[in-house]
């Protein structure tokens, strides 16, 4: 069992750390989407989640995803106003687990998961609004479009670029994902979310009349660096639930 008292406290602490951070940046929390990473957890604790007010999930693997969502569902029924977030990296054979059963999708990183995602959902008759996941850092640890000299990298940016404008309606993209690098001062973190933020404003231009992108950044430990750098939505696990069931 999980105490929703327990969680609702901690909610009510992240909540306070995102007013304080958007009352900084000028900004509403209201505009933030808070992503409650469950990945690991049973359902027992989305549903504990779900009880003191959290509504996005995040999910790492879609076959968890799979497993996780129908079981929330058999509880609190289909209409229960969840919004499932699919943040890790998707292999192409799982693509189809990821087209039936994720909300959104923060991690496209390659052409081939496009096509064979925007397939999968074109015979299901879904839609599922995705990140495109860039690596600012070009650590080879980190997943995503290697966008490390974007700004003066033709071909890095084009990159980038090709991934919008071939987007199909099936599967729109809603805006960047990027993970700032790991130990590093918090200037340095700051500099990768500005940047992923300077991108986008990049494509906006290159891309008139297209929606303003969406900024999935920061954590637990940085989501302060990345709403003050114009993040729309964080990825928040420990925070809220403690440290992962391995």
């Amino acid at each position: 069992m999980f105490d929703p008292h327990l969680i609702r406290e901690r909610y009510a602490t992240v909540y306070e750390r995102i007013s304080a951070a958007t009352t900084r940046a000028g900004r509403s929390a209201d505009g933030i989407t808070l992503v409650a990473v469950t990945k690991t957890w049973p359902a027992e604790l989305a549903l504990a989640a779900y009880e003191v007010g959290l509504r996005d999930f995040g999910e790492n693997r879609p076959e968890e995803l799979a497993e996780k969502r129908p079981a929330v569902e058999a509880a609190l029924g289909p209409e229960a106003g969840i919004t499932w977030h699919l943040i890790g990296t998707l292999q192409s054979r799982k693509s189809r687990l990821a087209a039936d059963h994720a909300d959104v999708f923060h991690a496209l990183e390659r052409e081939k998961i496009a096509r064979r995602l925007a397939a999968d959902l074109a015979e299901n008759g879904r839609m599922l609004p995705s990140f495109v996941e860039v690596n600012l850092s070009g650590e080879a640890t980190k997943s995503g479009l290697n966008v490390s000299r974007w700004e003066e990298d033709a071909t890095q940016r084009d990159a980038v670029r090709r991934m919008l404008v071939d987007a199909t309606p099936v599967l729109p993209v809603i805006g960047l994902m990027t993970m700032a690098p790991w130990d590093v001062p918090p200037e340095d973190i700051r500099a990768a979310f500005r940047r992923c933020r300077q991108l986008a404003e990049w494509l906006a231009g290159e891309l008139p009349g297209a929606p303003r992108l969406a900024l999935s950044m920061g954590m637990t430990d940085d989501f302060e660096i990345a709403i003050d750098e114009g993040a729309t939505h964080i990825r928040v696990g420990r925070a809220l639930f403690g440290e992962r069931e391995k």
